[in-house]
């Protein structure tokens, strides 16, 4: 049996990825780790072929990274002179290709972060955005591919590593550019990065593709490694190789898994369950006390985004952030609340501060505030709103004007971002 029928046996809807961008993430890297791990290249062609036919070739061949075996995708351009394409004529291609639509939300959500980062960068909106490096007809073709081969293996959740992204300088189309360029930099907020060497470690359609199909940086996750990838980038560095690695199967079950912290470079990472449901046919007046009765029934957060369905229909996407003891129930909450015939269930790792409330007096009342914290330093400094409201409505003030109050009794009490936790004696006089 080949290793492409050995996938498609295997394949399972509850499959975690785990991406190894160590030594740095490009499109192509990533293209050739999915066929490494099994991914048919008629399948990713097939799908780049929905959105621009005729204009590109995926070529895989083996190579080696220094010393490492490695598969090594490239994308022959078949277009004599590829246009410069703005975020809404590229968005127009995907919404008319013939994709699974996971893919196409996939592909959809790499770009419009590619819109976004670049946008901010050069000061403009992202509907306005001129691709060009990352607008060329290659490009198209890695996110494409890229979000086509995830879904082909199964995937229902991705974490990443930290994400190396080179030191240095490159020639751009806008003239030399610092390593990490403004776009990679912008892309990177929230993620754990590094240098990781010289050079352009990770490009922008690498770190759209990986922050897009990821929910976060974290360690290996537990799982049972069903497959394995190993995708090479165009240069063969002697000092370390120059590839991505992936690895998909199950998590694993079990506590060592579900309902435990773990300590990863300082950081305290716990393990979730996010449950998600299209919904279009719920009464709009009615989401509110959803929302309300899932919170109150234990669930860490709740909120809805609105999306298009089919045929245009306006819907919306219940979210719902569970600990993994509590999914079941809270599952079921949801389908007794709202109209949907069912779920999706995806594993995610949560990356937390440590919390603290510290009760202030504020306006002749209290006030409780929420001090977010780690490695004894305050880093985040928030009055709890329900608390104001209450204050407000029992002094007859504005909302704001009490907020106000608030928001100057931490700093006062020696409670500001920065400063130690706990507070020394004396700061803090509650």
């Amino acid at each position: 049996m080949s290793l492409r029928e050995v996938v498609n046996a295997t394949m399972t809807s509850s499959r975690m990825l785990w991406i190894d961008a160590s030594a740095g993430v490009a499109g192509d890297m990533l293209l050739g780790a999915l066929v490494d791990a099994g991914v048919g290249l008629d399948v990713l062609q097939a799908a780049v072929d929905s959105v621009i036919p005729g204009s590109v070739r995926l070529r895989a061949a083996q190579v080696t990274r220094a010393g490492l075996r490695a598969t090594k995708v490239d994308v022959d351009v078949l277009v004599a002179d590829p246009p410069h394409r703005t975020w809404t004529a590229i968005r127009a291609l995907i919404d008319g290709a013939r994709l699974d639509e996971p893919v196409r939300a996939a592909a959809a959500a790499a770009f419009a972060r590619l819109a976004g980062a670049e946008g901010r960068v050069h000061g403009i909106s992202p509907e306005q955005v001129h691709f060009h490096e990352v607008g060329a007809l290659d490009a198209i073709a890695d996110v494409v591919a890229a979000c086509a081969g995830v879904h082909a293996l199964g995937v229902s959740a991705a974490l990443c590593s930290p994400i190396a992204l080179g030191s240095g300088t490159i020639e751009a189309h806008h003239g030399v550019l610092p390593v990490p360029a403004p776009a990679a930099l912008e892309l990177s907020r929230g993620w754990d990065v590094a240098a990781g060497g010289s050079g352009e470690l990770a490009t922008p359609t690498g770190l759209a593709l990986v922050t897009s199909l990821a929910s976060g940086s974290a360690p290996f996750p537990a799982m049972r490694v069903e497959v394995t990838g190993i995708g090479a980038g165009t240069r063969d560095a002697p000092e370390r190789a120059n590839v991505v690695r992936i690895a998909a199967g199950p998590p694993c079950a079990g506590p060592q898994v579900h309902g435990v912290a773990q300590e990863y470079a300082g950081r305290r990472i716990g393990d979730a369950v996010l449950l998600e449901a299209n919904i279009d046919d719920l009464d709009p007046r009615v989401w509110p006390e959803v929302l309300a009765h899932l919170m109150a029934s234990g669930a860490s957060d709740a909120w809805l985004t609105p999306i298009l369905m089919k045929k245009g229909r306006p819907a919306h996407t219940l979210h719902v952030l569970a600990e993994p003891e509590a999914a079941a129930a809270l599952g079921d909450a949801v389908m007794a609340h709202t109209s949907t015939l069912g779920l999706r269930r995806t594993a995610v790792t949560k990356d937390v501060l440590e919390r603290a409330w510290t009760p202030l007096a504020v306006a002749g009342g209290t006030v409780r505030i929420k001090v977010g914290h780690r490695d004894g330093r305050v880093l985040q400094v928030m009055p709890e709103f329900a608390d104001v409201v209450a204050l407000a409505a029992e002094r007859g003030e504005p909302v704001a004007d009490v907020l106000l109050v608030a928001q100057a009794a931490a700093p006062a009490a020696g409670i500001e971002p920065g400063a130690p936790w706990p507070a020394t004696p004396g700061e803090n006089p509650a």
